[in-house]
């Protein structure tokens, strides 16, 4: 029987990206059950609580200086955020130094956890998602994303759960129509970039769980996570996390 552990030693990282509503922290909470269920030590990292730096400074920006509200939108309760929507020539040069630092701090996160000796750390959000505020359509905005990808280490599996914008902002009304699109065409583009992302193409949430396994096996080789792989009917009869 194989070794449900990494070889190496090396703990693998995972991570989840994508535009607001796209269904990351139902596929997260899926995938954890199942690599807990194979045996594998995971750690959780959620990127803006654990990564970014700054974060009040980011957060009175978006609630005092552009007007934004608080908390996170539902279906019964929708929320106007203005912060990563808010788009200018100033932002772009203020988001390049935020996300340089971020970029530090993800090596140091990542370098922490791993020292821990999780056998998984699955990121919700990765510094994919910070990218994919930028100009990507520009030359500097393209060679910036680049260089920040080039010196922070890169998820064995970095997923893309790509979705449709109307049927993301139903789920969680945040930011208005037309930028979910936008948002959601960057990260296409960043996909191709050589940030190594496995697009999850928009699916029930059964069978996209189903794509995740299959993935995370065939990438990383855990030839045990194969007995857990479960059918799309079996996923859905689990409770969705919110």
């Amino acid at each position: 029987m194989t070794d449900p552990n990494p070889q190496d030693g090396r703990a693998r990282l995972v991570s989840f990206s994508g535009i607001d509503g796209a269904g990351k922290s139902t596929q997260i909470e899926t995938l954890r059950d199942r690599l807990t269920h194979a045996g594998f030590r995971i750690s959780m990292l959620a990127f803006w609580d654990d990564v970014a730096t700054l974060t009040s400074v980011r957060e009175f920006s978006g609630h005092t200086l552009f007007k934004g509200e608080k908390g996170v939108g539902s279906p019964t309760k929708p929320v106007n955020r203005r912060d990563k929507n808010v788009r200018s020539w100033y932002m772009t040069i203020v988001r390049f130094g935020l996300y340089f630092l971020d970029a530090i701090s993800l090596n140091l996160v990542v370098a922490e956890r791993r020292r821990a000796g999780a056998d998984v750390i699955i990121f919700d959000r990765y510094l994919h998602d910070q990218l994919a505020n930028l100009n990507l359509g520009s030359a500097m905005g393209r060679m910036y994303a680049r260089l920040l990808l080039a010196i922070t280490p890169q998820p064995d599996v970095a997923y893309l759960l790509d979705a449709d914008p109307v049927q993301a902002r139903e789920r969680k009304p945040e930011y208005p129509v037309d930028f979910l699109h936008q948002s959601r065409a960057t990260y296409l583009a960043l996909s191709k970039m050589g940030g190594g992302m496995t697009v999850i193409p928009p699916l029930p949430v059964a069978e996209a769980a189903q794509r995740v396994l299959e993935e995370i096996a065939k990438k990383l080789s855990l030839g045990e996570l194969q007995r857990f792989s479960m059918s799309p009917q079996t996923i859905a009869s689990e409770p969705k996390p919110s």
